[in-house]
């Protein structure tokens, strides 16, 4: 990435705890050993995103683990916050030890467990209809809401056959993540279960694209906005968006007592990650490991286009070699 060493203003700002880089977006490698000591002695919790940012796909991003243990060894509390809905997280736990990283469940905060926690809080006690996959059916069973729509759905010969008695008068909710089986089925079943008012609308999150090794190549894996956008457009509705960078999310995260002005964000894309920085006022750290490319940056710099994060790594592992021996 190209850009300027610190700013003065910069260098002024750096030992302040929170909203250090605000004026434009700066390469932490440009730093100075000080600086960058000081920028880690600004904040006492860590909040990373993870595909793209710790890991693609079964891959631990080189450096990325070591980073984020070394962070929970200078005493700071640390999260893994994802939309990504596809495991509980317990199975995310699991990835991440096995991946070398410390993590407990506990510390996983995921779409899947959102809508369960949201749905359980306002005392649901009807059926979900999930376009979706086993990550969330399991956390809507965990707390004990039914669900239905699991997998493939079994096509018609004439899916324009489909009546009124095909649908479940049980269903009172429609929550929309990835789902690797969607189906024109069930985008017809989701938008009749939504032509009740009573019926509520979830999704996981919006994101445009799933980051993935090798996308450099061109090749593009659709993410769940996909899927939101087609059933808010069919359902000529639009949904509760529990994920990052919307508000449930954040009043979720705020309940725990963290210290915004002393709490750094860890993201590989701007319009999720580094936006729910932003909106909850946490320094925020941009990596180009995952959806948001140098270029992309490069054209938000230039457009002075927010949101813009505090300061940018090419990986999350280059911190380790900034750090004062």
């Amino acid at each position: 990435m190209t850009s300027n060493a610190i700013t003065k203003r910069g260098t002024q700002n750096l030992n302040k705890p929170s909203k250090m880089f605000k004026s434009s977006v700066y390469n932490l490698q440009e730093a100075s050993k000080d600086q960058v000591q000081q920028f880690l002695n600004s904040f006492d919790t860590v909040l990373s995103d993870c595909d793209g940012v710790l890991w693609l796909e079964n891959n631990a991003i080189p450096g990325s683990a070591d980073a984020m243990n070394y962070f929970r060894k200078l005493g700071k509390k640390i999260f893994y916050v994802t939309n990504n809905s596809t495991k509980i997280r317990s199975d995310f736990a699991a990835k991440a030890q096995q991946l070398g990283f410390e993590a407990s469940q506990d510390e996983i905060l995921s779409t899947a467990y959102l809508a369960a926690h949201y749905l359980k809080g306002i005392g649901f006690n009807k059926k979900v209809y999930l376009l979706g996959s086993n990550g969330i059916a399991e956390e809507l069973k965990s707390v004990g809401i039914r669900h239905i729509g699991v997998g493939p759905d079994p096509v018609q010969p004439d899916f324009k056959a489909m009546v009124p008695s095909d649908l479940d008068p049980e269903v009172g909710a429609v929550i929309v993540g990835f789902d690797e089986h969607v189906s024109y089925p069930k985008l017809m079943k989701a938008a009749s279960y939504l032509a009740s008012e009573e019926c509520l609308f979830i999704a996981t999150n919006t994101d445009e694209r799933f980051p993935r090794a090798g996308s450099g190549y061109g090749i593009v894996v659709p993410g769940t906005g996909t899927l939101v956008r087609a059933v808010e457009t069919c359902s000529e509705r639009k949904a509760l968006v529990l994920g990052k960078p919307h508000d449930y999310v954040r009043r979720f995260i705020e309940s725990s007592g963290l210290d915004p002005a002393r709490t750094l964000m860890i993201g590989d894309r701007c319009n999720t990650d580094i936006e729910f920085g932003v909106r909850c006022g946490f320094q925020t750290l941009l990596v180009l490991t995952g959806v948001t490319s140098n270029k992309d940056l490069e054209k938000i710099r230039n457009e002075k286009k927010p949101p813009l994060p505090d300061v940018v790594l090419p990986k999350l592992g280059d911190i380790l070699s900034l750090i004062p021996s």
